[in-house]
């Protein structure tokens, strides 16, 4: 069976990744196949409640721990023909925390040039990119990442992003509180 990701964005990193399976291109960060797309396990962890389950469409792990990205449709909202690659990306992170970090796919799939992976605590969300080096002086970059950066190029026009921290910032910026709010309405403590 040759089933597509219903995202033509998600689509094609499906397809980019397929060329060479295994090949790792951004740390920690691994695409959903088709029967995977839109899971709720580990975003149930949250609520159990059908329209907090529905408001998120998960699509790949964040870090090689449990973390997941999910878009989250705005207020829970759906079926109103909003192009889903323009929803906000959702990390729901191992570490607890559950946070906006992009504003939209592209916008997440350019945070990927950093080639780190993200932790969410309960405070924040961020790359760990900044610690890599004191942390791991044997960090090697994924072995296809020069090729994601430019198929994301060929693909999308997006250069590599300069300020991963800023880009994280910029989405709670524009989203935090209204995600913190909504969530507010399905979890007691968040």
């Amino acid at each position: 069976m040759n089933e597509r990701l219903p995202i033509a964005e998600l689509e094609l990193l499906r397809q980019f990744e397929q060329r060479d399976p295994g090949g790792w291109y951004a740390e920690g960060f691994e695409l959903y196949g088709p029967a995977e797309y839109g899971r709720t396990s580990g975003i149930d962890t949250w609520s159990k409640d059908p329209q907090f389950l529905h408001a998120f469409l998960a699509f790949a792990t964040a870090n090689h721990s449990g973390s997941i990205y999910a878009l989250w449709r705005l207020d829970g909202h759906t079926d109103d023909g909003t192009d889903l690659a323009t929803l906000p990306v959702v990390v729901f992170g191992d570490e607890g925390g559950v946070h906006v970090v992009a504003r939209s796919l592209r916008e997440l799939f350019q945070l990927l040039t950093c080639d780190a992976r993200m932790w969410a605590t309960d405070e924040c969300a961020y790359f760990y990119a900044d610690e890599i080096d004191e942390v791991d002086e044997d960090h090697e970059p994924s072995r296809r990442h020069p090729e994601y950066v430019d198929w994301l190029k060929r693909e999308f026009g997006l250069d590599p992003v300069a300020d991963p921290d800023g880009a994280i910032d910029a989405a709670q910026d524009e989203l935090g509180e209204r995600f913190d709010a909504w969530m507010r309405r399905y979890v007691d403590d968040h």
